[in-house]
């Protein structure tokens, strides 16, 4: 028997966070779910690995080491293994977050510094994920409802810029670029709103079929990354060693930090999302899955793993709650790491394809948050929470040189218009008085020079 979700927001949804689709619709999901991460998860080791100047072949093996651990920590997180993982529908991989610290550490102790680093750092967040449940009561809806809304409005200029054809791209902004962006977030949109069953389920893979289709008369499919990917690769436990040090840790604990703050506003979306309400021990066993989920990234060659906000957007869209799905997509992930040849294939994925699917997907979960905040009395100290809190997060996200004077673990903290916002949030709601609170002691004062 259905469920209604928390509050109600898991109102349509046709399959419920515990519920197990036909394992065809869940493969077909799961890859939705793996197109619109995939990006995220191998940008960052080519950054990194591009800034240190590795060799070509050394690129590919942490591309498919970060594949693997992202695949590794996202079954554990839907599955829940233990006290381990919150056993939602959430994805992983590593955070921008790590880009910088892993960098300077790179430079100074390669990539055994960065492996090292990413092992003792992830006992920060096991640590912290005992501590989670004092901190609930300091998310009351005007607060998580912020912080979706957030992750909503940060991720969407990453969209934009997809559909334009990609940050500093020769022809970014082309016509061609744009109506390739639009092609495809017409078919998703009139798929999700007017196809039934599967293909409604499955617009937005549909919507990225048609996407890759579009684009082959434009020349704009380059197939030599899958020519050039070997067929079987394992990653080796430590192929470039481990190196620990002090100042390695000390350059990752504020990014671990972050995310942390990051991962507790991506899983209460994930919760508003899916209509399934979160208790303090869902969010500390998420929590922990992101630490243990990184531990056993650093054995594998790869960096910290952390929850992707970009994929709660799937959820709504697809009307799929399912954890069963997302434990599909991390085995996917697993084999695309030991296979090449397939993640090569989602690599080719031309920006202004993954674009026009973005802008649905992360303008979607802006619109859960609203969802959520309209459910919140928009009195005056609630107003203020919400507009600082997005005008700080917003403001961090359109112009990061804001903050370029301050100190470095400044800077690494509210480098995310993420974290920055929900800080935010989270110091006005204990800082500013509730009313109910306030007109409490007003009458508290007054009886007694009454009597």
């Amino acid at each position: 028997m259905e469920t209604r979700g928390a509050r109600g927001y898991g109102d349509g949804i046709l399959y419920k966070v515990d519920d197990r689709p036909p394992l065809n619709l869940s493969v077909v999901l799961a890859i939705q779910h793996i197109m619109a991460a995939f990006g995220g998860i191998v940008a960052v080791p080519l950054i990194v690995g591009g800034a240190l100047k590795l060799p070509v072949h050394d690129l590919g093996f942490l591309v498919s080491a970060a594949l693997l651990a992202a695949g590794i920590a996202t079954y554990i997180q839907a599955k829940g293994i233990g006290p381990v993982g919150a056993k939602l529908p959430c994805v992983m991989g590593t955070d921008f977050t790590f880009v910088g610290p892993s960098i300077a550490v790179g430079a100074q102790m390669g990539l055994p510094g960065i492996f090292g680093a990413t092992i003792a750092g992830s006992f920060i967040e096991i640590a912290l994920s005992r501590f989670i449940k004092p901190l609930r009561r300091f998310f009351p809806p005007v607060v998580t409802g912020t912080v979706v809304m957030l992750i909503g409005l940060t991720l969407l200029p990453v969209a934009i810029d997809w559909a334009a054809g990609g940050y500093g791209a020769p022809d970014y902004g082309s016509v061609r670029n744009v109506s390739i962006a639009l092609s495809v977030m017409t078919v998703i949109m009139l798929l999700n709103r007017y196809a039934k069953g599967f293909l409604s389920s499955a617009a937005v893979i549909i919507g990225l079929i048609f996407g890759y289709l579009i684009c082959i008369p434009f020349g704009m499919l380059d197939m030599s990354p899958i020519a050039k990917a070997g067929w079987f690769e394992v990653p080796t436990i430590f192929k470039y060693g481990v190196k620990f040090s002090m100042g390695g840790f000390f350059a990752f604990f504020t990014a671990y930090l972050v995310t942390t703050v990051e991962t507790v506003g991506c899983l209460f979306a994930i919760g508003e999302a899916s209509g399934k309400e979160l208790d303090s021990e869902d969010i500390s066993k998420g929590i922990l899955a992101d630490g243990v989920g990184s531990l056993i990234a650093g054995f594998v060659n790869a960096g910290p793993n952390t929850s992707f906000s970009q994929n709660v957007g799937l959820i709504p869209l697809s009307k799929v709650a399912s954890r069963y799905v997302v434990q599909v997509a991390g085995i996917i992930l697993i084999l695309m790491g030991l296979f090449p040849k397939l993640g090569a294939l989602v690599a080719i994925m031309p920006n202004p394809v993954l674009g026009g699917a973005g802008i649905i997907m992360f303008g979607m979960v802006m619109a859960a948050g609203i969802k959520t905040l309209k459910g919140v009395e928009l009195n005056n100290r609630n107003m203020l929470i919400l507009a600082i809190s997005l005008g700080i997060g917003i403001g961090v996200t359109v112009r990061p040189d804001f903050i370029s004077s301050m100190p470095r673990a400044v800077r690494s903290f509210f480098s995310s218009g993420i974290s920055a916002g929900t800080v935010a949030a989270l110091l006005l709601n204990v800082v500013l008085k509730d009313d109910a609170e306030g007109d409490l002691e007003e009458d508290l004062e007054v009886r007694p020079e009454e009597a």
